[in-house]
């Protein structure tokens, strides 16, 4: 399954191409440009050609599987039309075509067979007619699949699809940037080869002497496998060029037009594997005016100690991921604090904000609070789930967790876990995991546990985070956003012992969250844990540490970062 970043619920998130969900106890998901002297930042506006109106027309094959509003936007941030297929007539009358697909291989052979598409695609593609997939438009090309399979393919390139391996260390889903090593001439990936681009995906498949002429590019995750592929007016890639800012739509600019010299290079790079994400993240309410404000709290407290205790009011939200996007964010969070109340994604406003910052927002977008369950809002999150996992052991399959990893993805179920730190005597007085930690508790205590919360914070559960973690795993989360209430707002940096034991218990990538309050927090809880990113708010709100600060700091210490 392939194709959707994230969405955070409370207990958990899901990841989403377009916007993604993310909430305090909640599911996330599932990811430029600069503006100091060397994380430089250029404008692909005025680089938009002008054509006639019969070739201004992109045709896109989306065939509702799930959410490719950037791959939209993405177009029409180019000077594009889009008409969408309706029929296999539609795929084959194409001047040029866009198969962004999202979700699971076999459902998606099922829609394409069903509708006689496949037939007309590999005519589209035999023809060598312009066509570019994306990640699953890449990898239905092949001749089956793993996933859930075996499961046939378009049969158009030889190989077979199959899950990355996570024994040797490496966490599945591959969430991230990462480089690419280039094979041969491929056009649109000119001067692409020394930048990351953005992946999410569980699914790869492998170079081989059968497809060899295929393949344009490769990227290394514990092995190397196909990035992209090129044959004639033929491409397809497995990252997701809408996402991948700058560098992306530079990819996007080159297939809309081919013909083009006039395209700008991207900035130089000096990208060799996957990068530690830099994530800026929104906390979003509806202040005492009934406006949605970016706040921040302190220890999840966001009012003002004053006598008004207004608010916290750091701004509008699609302002500052405008801004956060062009400092060089390599994700975008909107995280919706009161979202444990409502469904985030039926609240109007909250949509209006995702979508006009989609527009021009070209790097993963997430956005969580409150997610119960993939079709009922009446459902249970993900803290309650795994409480029910654990007592029972047994897997329903109707679990938000269980049903949006089954639809879409693993990759696109992010959990965002909210504990707070509780000291003990010794490890024998509690049955969850226990650490001994870093420095003694006020009473000179050295060990502690970390109960999970609920309800922003203010209801306490009997689970800890390792046990949590460790379950919603096991249903299906592709992601942890790893909070900790004691060192919101405090800047004295994150909380290493728990991120440490966290992230050492999963194999699945961890996002670390709560306490950055320098650039060095960043270096020490990546170099001491084995976080994959890192998520700050109030520092960069008000601007007390710049995220171009944070990466150029970073790769001082020998720490891969985007630039």
């Amino acid at each position: 399954m392939e194709g959707l970043p994230s969405t955070y619920f409370t207990g958990f998130l899901t990841k989403s191409l377009s916007f993604t969900a993310l909430s305090p106890s909640a599911v996330i998901t599932p990811h430029q440009n600069r503006g100091s002297k060397t994380l430089k930042y250029i404008s692909s506006r005025n680089l938009v050609i002008c054509s006639s109106r019969s070739s201004s027309v992109v045709t896109l094959l989306d065939y509702g599987a799930g959410n490719v509003r950037s791959v939209r936007n993405a177009i029409r941030y180019h000077g594009f039309e889009i008409q969408d297929v309706r029929n296999p007539k539609d795929i084959l009358n194409a001047d040029r075509l866009i198969f962004p697909g999202v979700g699971a291989f076999a459902s998606a052979m099922d829609v394409l067979i069903k509708t006689g598409m496949a037939e007309a695609l590999c005519t589209y593609i035999k023809n060598d007619r312009p066509f570019l997939g994306i990640c699953l438009g890449l990898q239905l090309l092949f001749e089956s699949s793993e996933e859930n399979g075996p499961v046939n393919g378009l049969g158009l390139i030889p190989g077979v699809v199959g899950r990355f391996n996570s024994s040797n260390g490496f966490r599945v889903p591959h969430i991230g940037w990462n480089a690419l090593q280039i094979e041969k001439d491929t056009e649109i990936l000119d001067d692409i080869g020394d930048h990351h681009v953005y992946f999410v995906h569980s699914y790869r498949a492998m170079p081989s002497d059968d497809n060899k002429e295929w393949v344009s590019s490769t990227c290394n995750y514990g092995d190397d496998f196909i990035a992209s592929i090129k044959r004639g007016n033929v491409h397809a890639v497995q990252f997701h060029p809408e996402k991948s800012g700058d560098v992306g739509l530079s990819i996007l600019r080159r297939f809309l037009f081919p013909k083009s010299r006039g395209t700008k290079k991207p900035t130089q790079g000096k990208a060799s594997k996957l990068a530690k994400r830099v994530i800026a993240c929104l906390d979003v309410r509806t202040n005492d005016k009934g406006d949605l404000v970016v706040t921040k709290g302190d220890q999840y407290d966001v009012r003002e100690q004053t006598k008004e205790n207004e608010v916290r009011n750091l701004g509008k939200p699609v302002e500052l991921a405008g801004q956060y996007y062009k400092f060089g964010a390599d994700e975008v969070s909107f995280l919706n604090i009161t979202g444990f109340r409502d469904f985030p994604l039926g609240d109007l406003p909250m949509l209006q904000v995702l979508r006009h910052t989609s527009e021009n927002v070209f790097v993963p977008l997430t956005v969580g609070g409150g997610i119960r369950d993939f079709t009922d809002a009446n459902g249970s999150d993900a803290v309650y789930a795994a409480e029910e996992y654990i007592k029972t052991k047994v897997k329903t399959g109707k679990s938000s967790i269980e049903q949006i990893s089954r639809v879409y993805g693993n990759q696109a179920v992010v959990v965002s876990i909210d504990p707070r730190r509780v000291y003990l005597r010794s490890p024998n007085d509690v049955q969850f995991k226990t650490v001994r930690v870093t420095k003694p508790g006020p009473n000179g205590e050295e060990y502690a546990w970390y109960q999970c919360t609920v309800n922003g914070g203010r209801e306490g559960r009997p689970i800890g985070a390792y046990e949590l973690a460790k379950a919603v795993e096991e249903l299906g989360a592709g992601e942890i956003l790893l909070n900790c209430i004691d060192c919101d707002g405090q800047g004295k940096g994150f909380d290493i012992d728990l991120i440490k034991l966290i992230s050492d218990a999963v194999s699945i990538p961890v996002i670390a969250s709560s306490g950055a309050g320098a650039v060095e927090h960043f270096s020490e809880v990546f170099m001491k844990t084995n976080a994959s990113a890192a998520l700050a708010a109030g520092i960069f709100h008000r601007k007390e540490v710049l995220i171009q600060s944070v990466k150029e700091h970073l790769l001082q210490a020998g720490i891969e970062v985007r630039i």
